[in-house]
């Protein structure tokens, strides 16, 4: 009988091993909405997507949550204070409850556009826990090691490789508005690293990518600011994989996609959606979008990641999955 038990309990945890780390990018038309789900069954939500629509984002993202059997989001980071970023707050609410509030701090823009759906998101953090995150913090996600790379202006302060790519890449104008500010993370599960850089402006992946690269090499990277023009200090960060959050109209500019594209050692680059600026030169051929119609499904993509460093991305569109073996 002991035997057996001891049999069923090394059965049991090669099965508690072999659950993969599970990240769900949920289209939101060109905001951002992103879904983690730890083996440990614990989940992280970056991000909510727009508000109105019906609460069109926030039924996607609750759609995501019911694949993945998560009926709680345990950490809800809000990147910074935009609406296409926070603005699904108040609707997700409805849907699902949330356990802590992360985001960099205060808005550093005066109230205008994006004011209504800043007071909402505060309305509703204060009505739960609610924590500022800083440069260098952790988020506890059972199962991940979720670091904070960047926020309020801030890069992370450690050693990081000498990055070649960036000589000759140049500083521009600063950017006084919220996407500066975004929080970026670093999720590891084993050897498997995942990059999500938020709204990140030009300088500010300079300042965090140059002249070290304080992020290090990613398997699997977030395109900052959907997939808008980066500089090509980002290829330091050599991913494997790169997941466009485009919408039809919004994000995926055709310079921003080509400066992705050629970064070496890509393998390929997904995208949300088929992006109309981009025709067929700046586009990923047709299997590798979730979404190729301007008026969709808003059909997700999935990655499932084991800590050996190996993981998959699934296109639920036309069921097309890519297995890539550990590095």
């Amino acid at each position: 009988m002991r035997p057996l038990l001891s049999m069923l309990l090394l059965l049991a945890g090669f099965a508690q091993a072999a659950k993969p780390l599970d990240i769900y990018f949920i289209d939101v038309e060109g905001g951002q909405s992103t879904l983690l789900i730890s083996p440990s069954g614990q989940s992280l939500l970056i991000d909510t997507g727009w508000s109105n629509f019906s609460g069109r984002d926030a039924d996607r993202i609750a759609a995501a949550a019911k694949l993945g059997h998560v009926k709680r989001i345990d950490y809800l980071l809000i990147t910074h204070h935009h609406r296409d970023h926070e603005g699904g707050v108040p609707n997700l609410l409805e849907r699902l409850p949330v356990g802590v509030f992360l985001d960099h701090g205060p808005s550093v823009e005066p109230p205008g556009d994006q004011g209504k759906t800043y007071e909402a998101y505060e309305a509703a953090a204060a009505k739960g826990e609610h924590k500022v995150v800083k440069a260098g913090d952790t988020i506890p996600v059972k199962g991940l090691e979720v670091t904070v790379v960047a926020a309020s202006g801030e890069a992370v302060n450690r050693k990081g490789e000498p990055n070649s790519y960036c000589a000759g890449v140049a500083p521009r104008q600063n950017d006084k508005s919220e996407n500066p500010q975004s929080a970026g993370v670093l999720v590891q599960f084993g050897k498997f690293r995942f990059a999500d850089l938020g709204d990140l402006t030009w300088n500010k992946e300079l300042a965090l990518l140059c002249p070290e690269n304080r992020v290090g090499k990613v398997d699997v990277y977030l395109t900052t600011h959907h997939g808008a023009e980066s500089p090509q200090a980002i290829w330091g960060m050599a991913p494997r994989v790169a997941i466009m959050n485009n919408g039809a109209r919004k994000g995926g500019a055709p310079a921003g996609w080509k400066v992705v594209k050629a970064s070496p050692g890509l393998e390929d680059l997904w995208q949300l959606h088929f992006a109309i600026a981009g025709e067929k030169e700046a586009n990923s051929p047709d299997t590798f979008i979730a979404n190729v119609d301007e008026h969709c499904g808003g059909k997700y993509l999935k990655v499932s990641a084991q800590p050996d460093g190996s993981f998959t991305v699934f296109n639920p569109r036309n069921k097309y999955s890519k297995a890539y073996m550990p590095r």
